[in-house]
């Protein structure tokens, strides 16, 4: 298999344990190109430990992680993000009282190069490089929709427009796989509505494959191609959300069914 017609990332027999507990066991996900892969369960089913060891904050004592078909298992996370793999969190993690363009221009770190000393005069080509970031950052917050906002502190802001900030800013990293840690909680229905349709036109637009977590189920079964469901730390059901919604495991999970 070809890397480029293999996923994009295989995620192999992972398990992880905090002490006594097991957070994760034997967990396999692939993530294809191009797709929007939502990941759902219960609390507690180890849906944040997942893609914390996706990111390289966790490491798993067993198992391997594949990205384009090269073994990443062990790498921590700013090699993972050189890779092309950007995050938000299920917490709003920006610098609060940065504005919205220097939160977003932080996602450009990685992309950014140059001589210290020509970046220190802002001559030649430093000025071209971050005249080309800025314009990127700028495309970004057109799409996004979020132009009235670009010079207010981020701690200023409602919590749906901080979110929104936060997936501008890992858009900004112009990654290849987006994870995506409750892109919508505690919005309300109209800033949910919004940020389906962002994260639609970003897989559609960018061509940027989506794996997130979510646990309004109307919105999985809107946005998604495919469902990974998650319960005590193993997988239980992998396919289309249609197929998902009617198995009979995810509904016993979700029913709170007693488990033998």
């Amino acid at each position: 298999m070809t890397e480029a017609s293999g996923p994009l990332l295989s995620v192999e027999d992972i398990s992880v344990r905090f002490g006594a507990l097991m957070a994760l066991s034997r967990v396999s996900v692939e993530v294809h190109r191009r797709e929007i892969l939502a990941i759902i369960g219960p609390n507690g089913a180890g849906k944040t430990t997942l893609l914390n060891v996706v990111s390289g904050f966790y490491h798993p004592y067993e198992g391997r992680i594949r990205f384009e078909g090269r073994d990443r298992t062990s790498l921590k996370p700013p090699d993972v993000a050189e890779l092309g793999i950007a995050r938000t969190f299920q917490n709003v993690a920006l610098f609060r009282g940065m504005s919205v363009l220097d939160n977003i221009m932080t996602g450009r770190l990685l992309k950014m190069g140059g001589h210290f000393l020509l970046d220190a005069v802002w001559y030649g080509p430093a000025r071209r490089q971050e005249l080309a970031h800025r314009a990127a950052v700028e495309r970004i917050i057109d799409f996004l929709e979020i132009q009235a906002i670009r010079k207010t502190p981020a701690g200023r802001l409602p919590y749906g427009l901080q979110k929104r900030v936060e997936l501008a800013r890992a858009l900004a990293a112009e990654p290849k796989l987006l994870l995506l840690d409750e892109p919508m909680a505690g919005m309300n229905v109209e800033e949910k509505e919004d940020m389906c349709r962002f994260i639609l036109d970003v897989n559609s637009e960018f061509g940027t494959t989506i794996a997130l977590i979510e646990h309004d189920m109307g919105v999985v079964m809107d946005i998604s191609d495919r469902v990974v469901v998650l319960d005590y730390g193993r997988k239980i059901a992998d396919g289309p959300p249609e197929q998902v919604r009617k198995d009979q495991a995810v509904l016993d999970a979700y029913l709170g069914v007693a488990h033998d």
